[in-house]
């Protein structure tokens, strides 16, 4: 009876050791993880508020939330006739926003149209991330 039970306890002890090694293993795994996960949070691009943007006055606010309950008939409206007054980086937002609704109608006019924003805005803008984001939809 010593010679099992001396055996018994030996491959007990294997695995509780085998089973604290992958554990140790495992979080020595998922410290790199955790790394990895914290430098992409790091790199997460900040996308500023619309309404935060500065460019346009604030008695177009009324007129531009009427726009965007009416869709992209609202929102080219609302851009032929106020976007010579309306300066980026908010005239910026406001297009992005055209662009993304008009791709539901027409792929090939929202690219040309984001295309058109992408040229004057540059890495400083506070609509930089939201462009980066949305560049993978409208490739060159």
């Amino acid at each position: 009876m010593t010679g099992s039970f001396m055996k018994f306890v030996t491959a007990a002890v294997v695995i509780i050791g085998l089973a604290l090694g992958v554990w140790q293993i495992n979080n020595y795994w998922g410290t790199f993880n955790k790394h990895k996960h914290h430098s992409s949070d790091e790199d997460a691009v900040q996308i500023v508020a619309d309404d935060q943007l500065p460019g346009m006055p604030e008695s177009l606010d009324p007129a531009l939330g009427t726009a965007r309950q009416r869709g992209v008939a609202g929102l080219k409206e609302f851009l032929t006739a106020y976007g010579n007054t309306i300066s980026d980086p908010r005239r910026a937002s406001i297009e992005l926003d055209y662009a993304e609704l008009l791709a539901v109608r027409s792929s090939t006019d929202a690219r040309r149209y984001f295309m058109k924003v992408k040229g004057r805005i540059d890495s400083s803008s506070p609509v930089y991330a939201r462009l980066k984001q949305l560049e993978k939809t409208y490739p060159d």
